[in-house]
C-alpha cells in the first residue's frame, strides 16, 4: 500500500504522518505549503474541495479499483485505521468512545485551540475578550481531556486514532496560554506521546518538509480572510 500525502507540518498534518509512522504504512509526500497559496491550486482542489490540507490518494483501494481521494483529517484517520484495522476497534463498545473523542478533537480541541492561536497569535488586533474567550475554552478543554485520562494510559483505552488526533492540538500548549501542570493526567499522556518513535519520526518528517514558520505578514493574507470570490476552479 502507498499512500500520497498531501501535507502541511501543522497539527492536522501532524495527525496523518503519526498514523502512517505508527501502522508502518509506505507513503509518499507531496508539501501543500499554505502559506503560498499551495492549497488554492487547481490540482489539490480536486482531491480537497475545501482547500485545506492535509488529502491523501490511496494508490490501492481496499475494493481493487481506481485510486480513491479522502481529505479531511478525521475522515483520513478513519480511512487508514478501518482500511489496514490498527489503532481502532472491532469491539463496538470500544470502537464507540475512539469515535467519541476523535470527533471531541475534530469539534472543539482543534477549533477553539485554532481560534486560540489566530487571536492571541496572528490577529493584527489584539482583541482582549477574544484572546480570554479562547484561552479559557482552550483550558475548560484540557480540563475535559485530563479527567478522561486519569487512570488510563490513553484517552480511549488502548492507544488509538483518538490520541494521534488529539496530541498535535496540545503540542503548542505555550502558544495557548496553557501549563501542563495544572493537568497531570494529561500531561503523563503527553510526554509518554511525545516519547513514542513513530511520533518522533513523524515530527522529523515535518523538519525536512519546512522547518520555516507557515504564517508571516506576507502569508496572512493567504490564510487569512478568504471568500467563496478567492476560490479558483476549473468548472
Amino acid at each position: 500500500m502507498t499512500i500520497q500525502l498531501y501535507y502541511w507540518p501543522t497539527p492536522n498534518g501532524h495527525k496523518i504522518t503519526i498514523f502512517l509512522e505508527e501502522a508502518e504504512v509506505d507513503y509518499q509526500i507531496h508539501p501543500v505549503n499554505i502559506g503560498k497559496g499551495d492549497q488554492f491550486k487547481p490540482e489539490f482542489l480536486q482531491i480537497s474541495p475545501n482547500n485545506r490540507m492535509p488529502a491523501i490518494i490511496d494508490t490501492t483501494p481496499p475494493d481493487g479499483g481506481e485510486p480513491i481521494s479522502v481529505f479531511e483529517s478525521g475522515a483520513i484517520l478513519l480511512y487508514l485505521a478501518e482500511k489496514t484495522g490498527k489503532f481502532f476497534s472491532s469491539n463496538w463498545r470500544d470502537l464507540k468512545v475512539v469515535n467519541e473523542w476523535l470527533f471531541w478533537q475534530i469539534g472543539g480541541l482543534g477549533p477553539m485551540a485554532g481560534q486560540n492561536h489566530h487571536f492571541g497569535q496572528y490577529a493584527p488586533e489584539k482583541i482582549p475578550y477574544a484572546i480570554d474567550r479562547y484561552v479559557k475554552e482552550t483550558n475548560r478543554l484540557y480540563g475535559v481531556l485530563n479527567k478522561q485520562l486519569a487512570g488510563r494510559d490513553y484517552i480511549a483505552g488502548a492507544y488509538s486514532i483518538a490520541d494521534m488526533a488529539c496530541y498535535p492540538w496540545i503540542v503548542p500548549y505555550a502558544k495557548q496560554q496553557q501549563n501542563l501542570d495544572d493537568f497531570p493526567h494529561l500531561k503523563r499522556w503527553f510526554n509518554n506521546i511525545a516519547a513514542r518513535p513513530a511520533v518522533i519520526r513523524a515530527y522529523e518528517k515535518s523538519q525536512e518538509v519546512s522547518s520555516q514558520p507557515t504564517v508571516t505578514e506576507e502569508s496572512k493574507k493567504i490564510l487569512f480572510g478568504q471568500t467563496a470570490a478567492n476560490l479558483k476552479q476549473d468548472n
